[in-house]
């Protein structure tokens, strides 16, 4: 008779989606097309599901943690590069391209009265990272002290998201439907600076 070792399921999805999450949001940090803070939360429902917990969610929060730090590193130093050169680059320019001039002014403001520190609230507001990086990149700060700042940043960000996974996890026995709330809560808080703007920008046409 011949016996077939048989691989849990958990520990099956938990060699595949670590380092797929990872991946993703370290490729999230530098092309911010992928819903990252969405990741997080959804790994952090299906972590808090196992019977890992509370060693599942930790895992989850440091390796999306660890995956954005480093692709803020590399998107920091292919900046730096672009500021050094002449010609400049298109990783600054899309830097550029994505921080409206105010917003920049405001992020070079912060960063001369608070310093690295600014870096923790950049991460957690909604399109707040790429303005306070340009205006590091712009002051030259070096790449140690930006990474000095941005590790505690990221630490905080992936406990942030991880914290409404945990929240959506709670709330439903099934997997799925905490993966549906904490989805739909990130891109909301995503989506809300947006609106805020669009709403203010109407009332200050509205009254002029």
């Amino acid at each position: 008779m011949q016996y077939v070792q048989q691989v849990p399921t958990e520990s099956t999805q938990q060699v595949v989606g670590y380092p797929a999450l990872f991946v993703l949001v370290a490729l999230g940090a530098l092309v911010p097309v992928i819903p990252t803070g969405a990741l997080v939360s959804s790994a952090a429902v299906v972590a808090f599901h196992q019977r890992s917990l509370p060693f599942g969610v930790v895992l989850v929060c440091g390796v999306a943690a660890l995956g954005a730090f480093l692709g803020d590193v590399a998107l920091y130093w292919l900046g730096q590069r672009g500021v050094r050169s002449r010609s400049g680059s298109r990783w600054l320019e899309a830097l550029r391209g994505r921080a409206t001039p105010e917003r920049l002014e405001r992020a070079t403001r912060k960063l001369d009265e608070h310093g690295v520190l600014v870096l923790v609230v950049s991460r957690l507001v909604p399109a707040g990272r790429i303005p306070v990086m340009l205006a590091c990149l712009l002051a030259r700060l070096p790449l140690a002290r930006f990474a000095r700042g941005d590790a505690p940043a990221c630490l905080a960000w992936a406990a942030t998201y991880g914290l409404i996974g945990i929240v959506g996890g709670s709330l439903f026995a099934e997997p799925w439907k905490g993966v549906a709330l904490a989805v739909g809560l990130t891109l909301l808080i995503s989506a809300a600076p947006a609106v805020w703007r669009r709403v203010r920008g109407g009332a200050e046409h509205g009254t002029a």
